[in-house]
């Protein structure tokens, strides 16, 4: 049995070729591009999105500058790679995939010591981090699966799925390994206000895979979590502290509260690159906040009086005692996090 979903984001022939997440699910679009300043804006306005596919899309957009970069000098080369960085970094701040990606192609640009020598080392590792992610999150699948009984349902919240990764997805993919080994599992998504990922992303790939899912609205997690079975909460993440407090889509937290009142199991998902040591807490996380605009329409049309405006924190932050388990591409990290976090990075 395999997964029938089609590849987030690839590198093709010189040329990147990504999925515009906008117009799912009522049409399967590509973005096919050689212009690494198409590849950030993709970034910027959600074209892409989920932690690792945008570490994936950044890493590429720095391969897509170096290949046209025309330029004879490597100091040159250098300096011109470094400010084409910094442009992609300003796409998004939240989600530390994205530094993480640019960081470790600049650190292997490093050795470079001619031009031709710069493209090649820097394609190759964006390449790298592309191939390792969808690694990751096989390996990632193999281990959550065992949250998930045969018979049981997830709830899940955005998409952390295929569409969030070069392939295969972070908290879809113990889903994704418990489907092909058999099990019988259903899924509930939340449909994820305002950009409607859960409602539009996440129950387009699970029915393109055959499972069973439905949409709920986020407001009635209380009463779908009393009155219906759920097993477990899978929840992906856009950064995690070293204490183990976790950014991820607006809407996580209340999930974790209603989750932690009711005693349902509640999980992060996600690759150890999503861990960031440099700081503790949540409230040292830079959130989001996109524009309001963004929240007064849907789809172009305005739900609130003209002259209203909105507040719209794109994401929240979990705080670690509400957080069961972190399962990670290693093992599942448990209380208290700051050592199981800090123990895996210096052993993985």
């Amino acid at each position: 049995m395999k997964l029938n979903l089609p590849r987030t984001i690839e590198w093709i022939n010189g040329k990147v070729r990504l999925i515009n997440q906008l117009l799912l699910p009522h049409e399967l679009k590509y973005i096919e591009t050689k212009d690494w300043r198409r590849v950030a804006e993709a970034i910027r306005k959600m074209e892409i999105r989920g932690a690792p596919a945008i570490g994936v899309a950044a890493a590429f957009s720095l391969a897509l500058f170096v290949q046209g970069l025309t330029t004879v000098d490597i100091g040159e080369a250098k300096e011109k790679l470094y400010k084409a960085a910094e442009y992609v970094k300003e796409t998004r701040p939240t989600a530390v995939n994205l530094f993480w990606a640019i960081k470790r192609v600049l650190k292997a640009a490093e050795k470079a010591v001619s031009v031709s020598d710069l493209k090649e080392i820097v394609i190759e590792e964006a390449l790298k981090i592309w191939r390792e992610d969808e690694e990751t999150n096989r390996r990632i699948g193999e281990i959550g699966e065992r949250l998930i009984p045969d018979g049981g349902t997830v709830i899940t919240i955005c998409n952390a799925g295929s569409l969030a990764t070069s392939y295969y997805g972070t908290a879809t993919a113990p889903i994704y390994t418990s489907h092909l080994k058999g099990k019988d599992v259903k899924v509930i998504a939340m449909e994820t206000r305002p950009y409607l990922q859960g409602a539009r992303l996440t129950a387009w790939e699970l029915k393109q895979a055959g499972i069973p899912v439905k949409i709920i609205t986020d407001n009635s997690i209380g009463i779908v979590l009393m009155k219906e079975r759920v097993d477990v909460a899978l929840v992906g993440a856009d950064r995690i502290t070293r204490k183990g407090y976790v950014a991820n889509k607006i809407g996580t937290y209340p999930l974790a509260l209603v989750c932690n009142e009711l005693k349902i199991p509640f999980y992060v998902v996600a690759p150890t690159s999503t861990i960031d040591l440099s700081i503790e807490t949540g409230d040292q996380i830079v959130i989001e906040q996109r524009d309001p605009e963004e929240v007064l329409k849907i789809f172009g049309h305005r739900i609130a009086p003209e002259g209203v405006d909105a507040i719209y924190y794109a994401f929240d932050i979990t705080p670690p005692k509400l957080i069961n388990g972190i399962v990670t591409e290693a093992r599942i990290l448990e209380k208290p996090f700051e050592k199981s976090i800090s123990q895996l990075l210096t052993s993985h």
